[in-house]
Formats: structure tokens, sequence, C-alpha cells
């Protein structure tokens, strides 16, 4: 029988202890399992007690509902916007993606739905990441007036070609084929089928990697890229998105838009336009910067911007995006500065500035020190 470890007044992450596997499910599924700082706290104090645990060999991760998870719970930011509590919560969720990262033990995703934003972090480092056609992944931070964080500064730059790029500054949805094809998981599986290789996978008690990799491909089916996607486009969007400045790669993607065939790229430059052009600015730096960067050096990054943004150091364009995307759903953002010229390079520079070395994010440099915070 399984063990359920649960937080009695909100199970808004539900752990399981079975034999030796270790069961996570996000479950807010109204709330599309978004990343609150009770999930953020659950999730640590899950990972850390397993990853001590000689018992535990494979931790499995899923989410309720349509979502395997939608990102940073957007209303808690907007809610907190008139204080400083946004420090703790983004200082925690940055340290629990280093341990993602860096877990001991074998972790598999089971990804069945929607994935936005920082949910990727949740998938993309895993040794194992079990995608369906029902999954779809996105990084919109751009468009409500914020930054690709979460590690993406460091996973988006490491995707074949600028990729990365394309898809921090675009917003763009990728399917599982999609997924597959770009490395950032690792099996497909149909969606009838995720029940039982989760079963599969329980049976098995075993987080032996060859064993877990086995025991998934029994359910998984190769995929080829449809003819229409855009990772056939690599070449314009390698062409395009290596430009030095957001401007420069607007142009780019301007003047292939003319061309016969290129009218996906229409959709493409309406997403980036209708986007906040401080945020993009930000973001291109930011990913642009994380391909030489260590995963520390992408987190303590990531911090800083998000701490600088969220305080409005230099913009309220988060707050902007938020509401008019989320709260009052009108989708007309009013951007602030409205245009990619009027933004003060100068400005951008300050939100990259490191802190005060006791305020820089904390990543524990020791084994001794692995899980203090």
């Amino acid at each position: 029988m399984a063990d359920k470890v649960v937080n009695p007044e909100e199970q808004v992450v539900l752990g399981e202890e079975i034999d030796h596997v270790r069961l996570i499910t996000l479950n807010r599924p109204r709330q599309l399992n978004v990343i609150s700082s009770k999930v953020v706290s659950l999730l640590a104090e899950f990972l850390e007690k397993w990853e001590k645990d000689d018992n535990a060999d494979l931790v499995i991760i899923k989410g309720a509902g349509r979502a395997f998870c939608a990102g940073g719970d957007l209303k808690m930011f907007f809610d907190a916007r008139k204080n400083d509590c946004c420090f703790e919560v983004a200082s925690r969720m940055y340290w629990l993606c280093y341990h993602i990262h860096t877990y001991k033990k074998t972790q598999v995703a089971l990804v069945d739905g929607i994935l936005m934003g920082g949910g990727a972090t949740l998938m993309v480092p895993m040794k194992f990441s079990v995608v369906t056609e029902k999954t779809v992944l996105a990084t919109p931070e751009a468009s409500i007036g914020f930054h690709t964080d979460c590690s993406l500064s460091y996973m988006l730059p490491r995707l074949p070609g600028h990729l990365g790029e394309y898809l921090a500054l675009t917003g763009a949805r990728l399917n599982s084929k999609e997924l597959i094809a770009a490395g950032l998981a690792t099996h497909f599986v149909p969606s009838e089928k995720i029940t039982e290789l989760e079963r599969s996978l329980i049976s098995l008690n075993s987080g032996d990697e060859n064993a877990v990799k086995l025991a998934i491909e029994e359910f998984s089916s190769e995929v080829k890229l449809d003819e229409e996607s855009v990772l056939n486009k690599r070449s314009i969007i390698d062409e395009c998105f290596s430009k030095d400045s957001v401007a420069e790669i607007i142009n780019a993607l301007e003047a292939e838009a003319k061309k016969e065939g290129n009218g996906w790229i229409g959709a493409v430059l309406k997403g980036m336009k209708l986007s906040s052009p401080t945020s993009l600015k930000i973001t291109l730096r930011s990913v642009r910067e994380g391909r030489n960067q260590t995963l520390t050096e992408c987190l303590k990054k990531e911090f800083r911007l998000s701490m600088n943004i969220l305080r409005t150091t230099i913009s309220e364009d988060v707050y902007e995006g938020i509401r008019a995307l989320n709260i009052d759903k009108d989708n007309t953002p009013e951007w602030e500065p409205a245009s990619l010229d009027k933004v003060d390079d100068g400005k951008v520079d300050l939100v990259f500035q490191p802190f005060k070395k006791e305020l820089e994010l904390q990543i524990p440099e020791t084994e001794e020190s692995r899980w203090d915070k």
C-alpha cells in the first residue's frame, strides 16, 4: 500500500512512497498546476527527503488534469506587487531549479498536457521525459513583460542553432514531436498508455537507468516531424535569430516574410510586436549570455532579473502584462515604453548588475550544504 505524504491543509502537491519508487503529483488542476510558493516548498521538501533516503531509487513527477504545469502563479506575483515578499519565493524556486538539474536519483517526468514557462524545469532536466500527443510547450514570458527564467536561459541556448532565441522571443509552441526532435524530451508515449506506463515503472521498483529506459521504450513510439513544423524552417530561424539585436531580428524576419512560402513568419512577427519591448531586450541578452554561462551563473543572473523586474526597477511592464492577459483579460497591454527604439539600453544594463553578496541567490557550493537554504 502506498504511503501518502500530504499536507493536510492544502494538497497542492501529492507525494507517494511506494516501496523504492516516489511519485509526485502536481495537484492544482483547475489552476493548470501553476507553481505557487506552497508548490515550491512542498517540491523542495519531498525532493530533499527522497534524495537522502536510501530506500528511494526512482522519482516520478506528473500533473493532475489537462496540464502538467503552466509555469509560475502570475496572480500570486500580481497580488504581491505592493510589497517585497517575492524575494523568498523567487530565491527558493531558483534554488530548487539547481537541485532538480543536479538531483542524485533517477527522475522521470510524465508530461501528458500543457507545459508553460518555468514548468519546463520540471521536465527538461530529467533523465527521462515522456510526452504525449496532448503535450505542448511554450515559453511566453516576454509577452507578459517578464523574462525566460527557471533555468531556461541555461537550457534554451543549448538547443540546436538559434532555436533557443526563437522560442524565448516568440513564445512559440512546440508539440510533442517537436520536443523530441529538439532534444527537450526523450520519449513519446500515446496518452492512452501513460497510466499503464506509470504502473509499469512503479512495478519495476528500481532506479537503474537502463531498466527504466527499457520500461519506457516498451510503451514509446517513434515520431516524425510534421511537414509544416517550424523545426523544418531552421535555416530561416538560424539566419534571423542570430542577429545582434531584437530590432535586427525583426527586420530580418520582415525581409524573409516577403518571400514566397514564408507566410508562417507573419504570426511570429505579430507575436513579437505585441510583446513588451523591454522584456524582449532583456530576454535576448539573457539567453545570449546563457550560452557561455554555467547553470549556477544562469540561475544567479535570472534571480537578479526577476527581482528587478518584480520590483519595477526600470519598468512596470510585468504587472501590466499580467493585468492584461490574466486579470482583466483584455489582451491589450500598454507597454512603457511602447517601442524598441525607446528602450534605454543603459536601463537594461541596470537589471543585469550583481547585487551585494548577501543579496545574491545562494547556491549550495558543497555536498555538506547541498540542501541548506
